[in-house]
């Protein structure tokens, strides 16, 4: 099932619980679901926005994860953020960040204003054949 939307951004506000992970993960999936992604690539980029949320959740220091979902078909960037203790950046050579690398076509993490984006692209490039 293919969008006929176009161009589209979906904000998210969750509480920085791991209980509320899975809403991200889940409105990735139906995102990409419906900008026809293939079954692997929705379960990559799941993985990947877990990683990305898992990475900012324990640092939160109000509390709160923003994920914002911006969709241009063909391709979809996920922009997770959290207001995070001054200085701090995610360890680029933790497991975690290398599996989210390794899921996306690219991942970057900056500051701005104390706060930290993970951002995250990937695009839909093939069907899958069953």
């Amino acid at each position: 099932m293919s969008s006929s939307a176009g161009a589209a951004e979906v904000r998210l506000s969750i509480p920085a619980d791991g209980a509320y992970i899975a809403v991200p993960r889940s409105v990735v999936g139906n995102l990409a679901a419906r900008n026809d992604f293939t079954l692997d690539a929705i379960d990559d980029l799941r993985i990947a926005v877990d990683e990305a949320c898992a990475l900012l959740l324990p640092q939160s220091a109000d509390g709160v994860l923003e994920c914002v979902f911006q969709i241009a078909p063909p391709q979809l960037t996920v922009r997770t953020s959290a207001v995070v203790p001054n200085g701090w950046r995610p360890d680029t050579t933790s497991f975690g960040w290398t599996v989210l690398t390794a899921l996306v076509e690219s991942a970057a993490a900056e500051t701005i204003d104390g706060r930290l984006t993970i951002t995250v692209t990937a695009t839909a490039t093939a069907t899958e054949t069953l």
